[in-house]
């Protein structure tokens, strides 16, 4: 490996204010601030950065000897039960994953190296910030964790719809969380990250940057789970069965492809079906309409490492598809619900250090972490060591080994012998070299110090990178999600700091920003010892848009009808949507639905004031004359198609709903069709909506700073 820059050790530099430098931090020291201290009351010198063997650019191993670590995740790790402290707010389903192309060069895995053997598997999809009850289109980071029962074990994937983190060691993650929840005085607010707190931890943890732009992008309201990427976030290695290892980052691809909603919808939609998220997953799998994802790897080497502007071992870092094109190796199908959903989707319990023979982990700080934090969470929230007995958690092969006893113990062992080495009984389990797992063989050594590489120390260069790879449209609307968030934080100097940070990024992005929240004068930059690099390419799959698949199959159409409608021009929907494989749904002013023009009743599927447009891909107005004079004086049918207008959506009509359209102010665009009774042109619409929204709209509907 070439040489890299020497490490610098946090506990040499210490600032008020931080710098942006991976190698410093705010440590506030004398004056009023009292000493921070374990739970022992031991003086804490570093509470940046876990214990690590290193003494080279790139961080060893973390050593379990940190208590501060090992109390502060440990106190975390219970300080609720039983609903989890996060990624509360969960839905899940079963189904299988099957390999389509063999990684045996790379790993000796089965699940990675026998083509078409498909494995069970358990999904499960949530948000992070908000608790069990809050609603599922809060702007958050969703949680994508993938349970595969193996022949040889148990396989969690465990990772997001982002492929970056806000945090480069775990030994923050509390003061993140903390950060984000509720404010502890106050209770409020909840399942969203608009207020002082978690505003002023960013804006005082520069690290954070990067994902600051994903959540503030339009990643963080998707559209549906089966909507989502999903990514492993960190760097794991694989094994073959030579022993040589391959450095691999993990996706999954949404066959149905990218889509996510506009933030005044998400709003809307959170008070129109609060379960929106769950509802769409239980329905697609309920009719037949099973999720379906690709997985795909990145595969590189040491000499990859060396040469790559970036740590990968950094977790708020990424890896451009352009630099390491993803290999799709397989597919996962969710295909059955859960029978009961405590069971399963509660008491599923994912951890990170769940891999087989084959796949291994790196020295990634925050994946270590994680590694301890996760089997230290299910102990405290399922009640003790048993719960991989659970069925939702017990592996699929065969499980044999010397643990006893403990709450809840579901099983009998029978014999004697309960430990190892034993000589009284032949049948006992026994170790397996040549199968089992083995840890990537590595060279390490190095001081015990609390320290952070030189390469995790640009926090900008790829902030700037994704704002820049994203559309107009897109970039809008980071803008603006920056714009609400902060507007919402009463601390002046948290909104001055983060400003600062922008800049670092970019000035234009900062200025624009500023402009939103009435802020004058020159931004200052907070202080950081690696600018943003202007280099970087653009990425194009970074962006939704660019990448956004033009087709209606899984989408939802709503159909507003009232009494007089045309039948056959609801047949002739009906049939065109289902062509395309869209969903059709019927709102009408009354549950029972409406009378037809030739006095067939057209059932409804929805009331109108219970089936808002934001529940739509793309909406359809089939009224007569007299239905649409009386939807016009109808608050909740204005707002049905305004809303409809205003979120970008293809709207198609009959001639004789122009009085509703004029009602809401909705102006002739190219995604305002026009259909006679005859039909035709409701192919017209089905096509146009098939394309997505209609961006162009968007500066005629809000202001764009």
């Amino acid at each position: 490996m070439k040489k890299q820059p020497a490490l610098k050790s946090t506990v040499a530099k210490k600032t008020s204010e931080g710098t942006g430098n991976g190698g410093e931090f705010h440590q506030f020291s004398g004056g009023t601030h009292a000493q921070l201290t374990t739970q022992q009351g031991q003086a804490i010198s570093d509470d940046e950065n876990s214990l690590k063997l290193s003494n080279t650019a790139r961080p060893g191993p973390v050593l379990l000897e940190d208590f501060v670590l090992r109390e502060k995740i440990n106190h975390f790790d219970h300080e609720r039960i039983p609903e989890r402290i996060v990624h509360a707010r969960g839905a899940a389903a079963h189904g299988y994953f099957e390999l389509t192309d063999s990684l045996e060069k790379y790993s000796k895995a089965r699940v990675l190296s026998q083509v078409g053997e498909k494995v069970p598997v358990f999904a499960r999809f949530s948000t992070v910030a908000g608790n069990a009850g809050s609603p599922d289109l809060a702007r958050d980071v969703r949680g994508f964790a993938v349970k595969l029962y193996t022949q040889e074990g148990n396989w969690d994937l465990v990772g997001n719809n982002i492929p970056v983190f806000f945090i480069q060691d775990a030994i923050k993650f509390p003061d993140l969380i903390h950060a984000a929840k509720q404010e502890p005085d106050r209770g409020f607010p909840q399942a969203q990250t608009a207020h002082d707190t978690f505003w002023d931890f960013v804006s005082l943890t520069p690290e954070s940057t990067h994902m600051l732009m994903w959540i503030m992008s339009d990643r963080a309201i998707p559209r549906a789970f089966k909507n989502m990427e999903g990514f492993g976030v960190h760097t794991f290695r694989l094994i073959n069965a030579a022993g040589k290892t391959t450095f691999v980052k993990f996706h999954w691809r949404p066959k149905a492809g990218l889509q996510s909603v506009i933030w005044d919808e998400a709003l809307k939609i959170n008070g129109g079906d609060p379960d929106y998220h769950r509802r769409d997953l239980w329905n697609s799998i309920n009719e037949g309409k099973f999720p379906e994802w690709e997985l795909a790897v990145q595969l590189f080497d040491e000499r990859f490492v060396d040469k790559f502007e970036f740590d990968v071992l950094d977790a708020t870092k990424l890896i451009p598809e352009e630099q390491v094109p993803l290999r799709v190796i397989g597919r996962m199908v969710l295909d059955r619900n859960p029978t009961n959903y405590f069971s399963e989707t509660e008491q599923v319990a994912f951890m990170t250090q769940n891999v087989v023979a084959g796949i291994d982990f790196s020295n990634d700080p925050l994946l270590q972490g994680r590694n301890f934090s996760y089997l230290d969470t299910q102990l405290s929230r399922l009640g003790g060591p048993n719960f991989a007995q659970l069925p939702i958690n017990a592996p699929k092969c065969p499980m044999m080994n010397f643990q006893r006893d403990g709450h809840m113990q579901f099983q009998t062992p029978p014999g004697r012998v309960s430990y190892s080495p034993s000589s009284l009984e032949q049948n006992t389990a026994r170790e397996d070299p040549r199968t089992g797992f083995t840890s990537a063989k590595e060279h390490v050594e190095g001081d015990k110090l609390r320290v952070r590489p030189e390469l995790f120390a640009d926090h900008f260069s790829q902030a700037r990178q994704f704002f820049f790879s994203q559309t107009e449209t897109e970039q809008n609307h980071i803008v603006s999600a920056f714009i609400f968030e902060l507007s919402k934080v009463e601390t002046e100097a948290v909104r001055l700091r983060v400003l600062g940070q922008l800049a670092n990024v970019d000035n234009g992005i900062a200025q624009r920003v500023a402009n939103g929240l009435g802020i004058k004068g020159k931004i200052e930059k907070v202080a950081t010892t690696v600018p943003a690099r202007e280099d970087l390419p653009e990425s194009p799959a970074l962006s939704i848009l660019k990448k956004a698949k033009k087709s209606l199959e899984g989408k939802l159409i709503g159909c507003l009808i009232a009494d007089g409608s045309e039948a056959t021009v609801v047949a002739n929907l009906r049939k065109g949507a289902k062509k395309a494989g869209a969903d059709l749904k019927m709102i009408a002013p009354k549950i029972g639905g409406a009378i037809a023009k030739n006095g067939a009743v057209i059932e409804a599927d929805f009331q109108l004031a219970g089936g808002p447009s934001v529940l739509f891909d793309c909406i359809f107005l089939a009224l007569s004359p007299e239905g649409a004079a009386a939807l016009s004086s109808e608050a909740a049918a204005v707002a049905f198609v305004h809303d409809a207008f205003s979120h970008l959506k293809v709207i198609g009509a009959t001639p004789d709903a122009q009085p509703l359209l004029d009602k809401a102010g909705v102006l002739a665009d190219k995604g305002v069709v026009s259909a006679n009774k005859k039909g035709a042109p409701i192919d017209d619409f089905l096509t146009r909506a098939a394309m997505g929204r209609i961006w162009e709209r968007e500066p005629s509907v809000r202001t764009i700073y």
